[in-house]
Protein backbone atom coordinates (compact mmCIF):
# COMPACT_ATOMS: atom_id res chain seq x y z
CA UNK A 1 0.00 0.00 0.00
CA UNK A 2 1.12 3.27 -0.69
CA UNK A 3 1.19 5.55 1.82
CA UNK A 4 2.01 9.24 1.92
CA UNK A 5 5.38 10.07 3.63
CA UNK A 6 4.91 12.61 6.46
CA UNK A 7 8.20 14.25 7.75
CA UNK A 8 7.27 16.69 10.78
CA UNK A 9 10.13 18.72 12.63
CA UNK A 10 9.63 19.66 17.00
CA UNK A 11 10.85 22.33 18.14
CA UNK A 12 10.59 21.56 21.23
CA UNK A 13 11.32 25.04 23.52
CA UNK A 14 13.20 26.71 20.81
CA UNK A 15 12.95 29.66 18.54
CA UNK A 16 11.35 33.01 18.91
CA UNK A 17 8.29 34.27 17.58
CA UNK A 18 10.01 36.55 15.03
CA UNK A 19 12.07 33.79 13.83
CA UNK A 20 9.44 31.19 13.23
CA UNK A 21 7.52 32.97 11.47
CA UNK A 22 10.80 33.85 9.34
CA UNK A 23 11.20 29.90 8.97
CA UNK A 24 7.36 28.99 8.20
CA UNK A 25 7.26 31.28 5.98
CA UNK A 26 10.17 30.80 4.09
CA UNK A 27 9.16 26.84 3.80
CA UNK A 28 5.86 26.90 3.03
CA UNK A 29 6.54 28.64 -0.03
CA UNK A 30 7.54 25.29 -1.33
CA UNK A 31 5.82 22.44 -2.64
CA UNK A 32 6.20 18.90 -1.64
CA UNK A 33 5.35 15.66 -2.61
CA UNK A 34 5.46 14.84 0.91
CA UNK A 35 3.70 16.04 4.15
CA UNK A 36 5.80 18.57 6.16
CA UNK A 37 4.98 19.69 9.63
CA UNK A 38 6.42 21.93 12.08
CA UNK A 39 5.87 21.70 15.98
CA UNK A 40 6.56 25.55 17.38
CA UNK A 41 6.23 26.37 20.82
CA UNK A 42 2.52 26.84 21.79
CA UNK A 43 2.06 30.24 22.15
CA UNK A 44 4.01 30.66 18.47
CA UNK A 45 1.21 28.39 17.10
CA UNK A 46 -1.79 30.39 16.08
CA UNK A 47 0.73 33.51 15.07
CA UNK A 48 2.57 30.82 12.11
CA UNK A 49 -1.07 29.41 11.40
CA UNK A 50 -1.09 33.01 9.59
CA UNK A 51 1.95 32.44 6.96
CA UNK A 52 2.12 28.29 7.09
CA UNK A 53 1.61 28.10 3.47
CA UNK A 54 1.68 24.28 2.48
CA UNK A 55 3.09 23.58 5.82
CA UNK A 56 1.10 21.35 8.21
CA UNK A 57 1.43 23.67 11.72
CA UNK A 58 0.58 21.64 15.09
CA UNK A 59 0.95 21.08 18.68
CA UNK A 60 3.80 19.64 20.69
CA UNK A 61 1.21 18.46 23.84
CA UNK A 62 -2.49 18.93 24.87
CA UNK A 63 -4.33 18.18 28.25
CA UNK A 64 -6.28 15.02 28.53
CA UNK A 65 -9.59 17.03 29.58
CA UNK A 66 -11.18 19.15 27.48
CA UNK A 67 -11.72 22.01 29.98
CA UNK A 68 -11.24 22.28 33.89
CA UNK A 69 -8.69 23.45 36.40
CA UNK A 70 -5.97 22.58 34.95
CA UNK A 71 -3.31 25.45 35.67
CA UNK A 72 -0.79 26.07 32.93
CA UNK A 73 -2.08 23.57 30.33
CA UNK A 74 -3.76 24.19 26.58
CA UNK A 75 -6.96 22.03 25.83
CA UNK A 76 -7.75 20.16 22.93
CA UNK A 77 -10.92 22.39 22.05
CA UNK A 78 -8.30 25.17 21.92
CA UNK A 79 -6.40 23.86 19.43
CA UNK A 80 -9.16 23.13 17.71
CA UNK A 81 -10.45 26.93 17.86
CA UNK A 82 -7.05 28.07 16.54
CA UNK A 83 -6.91 25.21 13.28
CA UNK A 84 -3.69 23.05 14.64
CA UNK A 85 -3.16 20.35 11.92
CA UNK A 86 -1.77 17.84 14.20
CA UNK A 87 -0.73 17.44 18.13
CA UNK A 88 2.30 15.83 19.26
CA UNK A 89 1.15 12.57 22.12
CA UNK A 90 3.46 10.49 24.13
CA UNK A 91 7.12 12.41 23.65
CA UNK A 92 9.24 10.55 25.81
CA UNK A 93 9.91 13.61 27.43
CA UNK A 94 6.63 14.11 28.18
CA UNK A 95 6.62 10.67 29.64
CA UNK A 96 10.07 10.98 31.39
CA UNK A 97 9.56 14.61 32.91
CA UNK A 98 5.67 15.38 32.96
CA UNK A 99 4.53 11.82 34.04
CA UNK A 100 2.52 11.04 31.26
CA UNK A 101 0.77 7.60 30.70
CA UNK A 102 0.30 5.41 28.27
CA UNK A 103 -3.87 5.80 29.40
CA UNK A 104 -3.21 10.11 29.23
CA UNK A 105 -1.81 9.67 25.30
CA UNK A 106 -4.70 7.37 24.86
CA UNK A 107 -7.22 9.83 26.10
CA UNK A 108 -5.96 12.73 24.06
CA UNK A 109 -5.74 10.50 21.45
CA UNK A 110 -9.32 10.04 21.38
CA UNK A 111 -10.10 13.44 22.06
CA UNK A 112 -7.92 14.61 19.08
CA UNK A 113 -9.51 12.27 16.55
CA UNK A 114 -12.97 13.56 17.68
CA UNK A 115 -11.45 17.56 17.16
CA UNK A 116 -10.37 15.94 13.82
CA UNK A 117 -7.05 16.84 14.58
CA UNK A 118 -4.08 14.43 13.91
CA UNK A 119 -2.35 12.64 16.62
CA UNK A 120 1.12 11.55 15.93
CA UNK A 121 1.43 8.90 19.07
CA UNK A 122 5.17 8.51 19.69
CA UNK A 123 6.48 5.02 21.53
CA UNK A 124 9.78 3.84 22.26
CA UNK A 125 12.36 2.72 25.19
CA UNK A 126 14.59 3.77 27.10
CA UNK A 127 18.47 2.90 27.00
CA UNK A 128 18.06 0.38 30.28
CA UNK A 129 15.40 -1.21 28.17
CA UNK A 130 17.19 -1.53 24.67
CA UNK A 131 20.48 -3.01 26.44
CA UNK A 132 18.34 -5.51 28.61
CA UNK A 133 16.62 -6.66 25.17
CA UNK A 134 13.29 -5.57 25.97
CA UNK A 135 12.46 -3.60 23.08
CA UNK A 136 9.54 -5.77 21.41
CA UNK A 137 7.57 -6.11 25.03
CA UNK A 138 7.88 -1.96 25.84
CA UNK A 139 6.77 -1.01 22.19
CA UNK A 140 4.10 -3.77 22.31
CA UNK A 141 2.38 -2.23 25.78
CA UNK A 142 2.24 0.88 24.98
CA UNK A 143 1.18 0.83 21.56
CA UNK A 144 -1.57 -1.60 23.10
CA UNK A 145 -2.53 0.96 25.39
CA UNK A 146 -2.05 4.16 23.99
CA UNK A 147 -3.91 3.30 20.51
CA UNK A 148 -6.85 1.19 22.09
CA UNK A 149 -10.13 1.80 20.46
CA UNK A 150 -8.78 4.21 18.07
CA UNK A 151 -9.21 5.14 14.09
CA UNK A 152 -5.27 4.29 13.66
CA UNK A 153 -5.65 4.77 10.01
CA UNK A 154 -6.12 8.25 10.89
CA UNK A 155 -3.31 8.66 12.95
CA UNK A 156 0.68 8.69 12.74
CA UNK A 157 2.73 6.62 15.22
CA UNK A 158 6.70 7.72 15.76
CA UNK A 159 8.94 5.12 16.75
CA UNK A 160 11.35 6.73 18.72
CA UNK A 161 14.34 4.92 21.35
CA UNK A 162 14.75 7.38 23.75
CA UNK A 163 18.13 6.46 23.99
CA UNK A 164 18.58 7.90 20.40
CA UNK A 165 16.68 11.30 20.80
CA UNK A 166 19.35 14.74 21.22
CA UNK A 167 22.22 12.00 21.67
CA UNK A 168 23.92 11.97 18.09
CA UNK A 169 23.29 8.22 18.68
CA UNK A 170 21.18 6.54 15.45
CA UNK A 171 19.45 3.06 15.72
CA UNK A 172 20.87 1.18 12.46
CA UNK A 173 18.41 1.06 9.70
CA UNK A 174 17.73 -2.51 10.05
CA UNK A 175 16.60 -2.29 13.89
CA UNK A 176 14.45 1.02 12.68
CA UNK A 177 12.86 -0.86 10.22
CA UNK A 178 12.33 -3.94 12.43
CA UNK A 179 10.45 -2.25 14.90
CA UNK A 180 8.45 -0.19 12.68
CA UNK A 181 7.44 -3.60 11.22
CA UNK A 182 6.43 -4.74 14.76
CA UNK A 183 4.55 -1.96 15.38
CA UNK A 184 2.23 -2.43 12.51
CA UNK A 185 1.73 -6.52 13.60
CA UNK A 186 0.61 -5.61 16.88
CA UNK A 187 -1.84 -3.16 15.18
CA UNK A 188 -2.64 -5.87 12.87
CA UNK A 189 -3.39 -7.68 15.85
CA UNK A 190 -5.33 -4.90 17.21
CA UNK A 191 -7.71 -4.43 14.28
CA UNK A 192 -6.36 -5.81 10.96
CA UNK A 193 -3.62 -5.86 8.72
CA UNK A 194 -5.65 -3.53 6.20
CA UNK A 195 -6.13 -1.36 8.93
CA UNK A 196 -2.35 -1.68 9.99
CA UNK A 197 -1.22 -1.18 6.36
CA UNK A 198 -3.16 2.69 6.26
CA UNK A 199 -1.37 3.59 9.26
CA UNK A 200 1.91 5.93 8.56
CA UNK A 201 4.95 4.94 11.02
CA UNK A 202 7.84 7.48 11.54
CA UNK A 203 11.54 6.88 13.09
CA UNK A 204 12.28 9.81 15.36
CA UNK A 205 15.83 9.49 17.12
CA UNK A 206 19.03 11.63 15.69
CA UNK A 207 17.70 12.01 12.03
CA UNK A 208 19.66 13.97 9.70
CA UNK A 209 20.53 14.76 5.91
CA UNK A 210 23.04 11.93 6.00
CA UNK A 211 20.65 9.35 7.13
CA UNK A 212 17.22 10.35 6.39
CA UNK A 213 17.69 8.45 3.02
CA UNK A 214 18.01 5.31 3.86
CA UNK A 215 15.79 5.22 6.71
CA UNK A 216 12.86 6.24 4.12
CA UNK A 217 13.84 3.52 2.17
CA UNK A 218 12.60 1.04 4.72
CA UNK A 219 9.29 -0.62 4.17
CA UNK A 220 7.66 0.30 7.08
CA UNK A 221 9.06 3.77 7.65
CA UNK A 222 6.41 6.25 6.20
CA UNK A 223 8.53 9.54 7.77
CA UNK A 224 10.64 11.09 10.59
CA UNK A 225 9.69 12.98 13.67
CA UNK A 226 13.30 15.29 13.67
CA UNK A 227 14.34 17.05 16.50
CA UNK A 228 17.57 19.21 16.12
CA UNK A 229 17.78 18.98 12.45
CA UNK A 230 14.82 20.63 11.82
CA UNK A 231 15.79 24.08 13.24
CA UNK A 232 17.81 25.06 10.09
CA UNK A 233 15.94 25.85 7.20
CA UNK A 234 19.02 24.68 5.15
CA UNK A 235 19.11 21.17 6.92
CA UNK A 236 15.51 20.73 7.30
CA UNK A 237 14.50 21.51 3.51
CA UNK A 238 17.42 18.42 2.70
CA UNK A 239 15.98 15.99 4.93
CA UNK A 240 12.18 17.52 2.90
CA UNK A 241 13.70 16.49 -0.32
CA UNK A 242 15.59 13.23 0.43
Amino acid sequence: MMRKPIIIGNWKMNKSIHDSIIFIDELGKDSFEIEVGIAPQMITLPIVNEVKGNVLVGAQNANDHLEGAYTGEVSIALLQEINSDFCIVGHSERRQYYNETNKSVNDKTKLLLDAKIMPVVCVGESLEEYEAGKTNEVIKEQINNSLADVSIADCVVAYEPVWAIGTGKTATTQTAQEVCKFIREELAKMYSQEEADKVRIQYGGSVKPSNIGELMACPDIDGALVGGASLEIASFKELINY
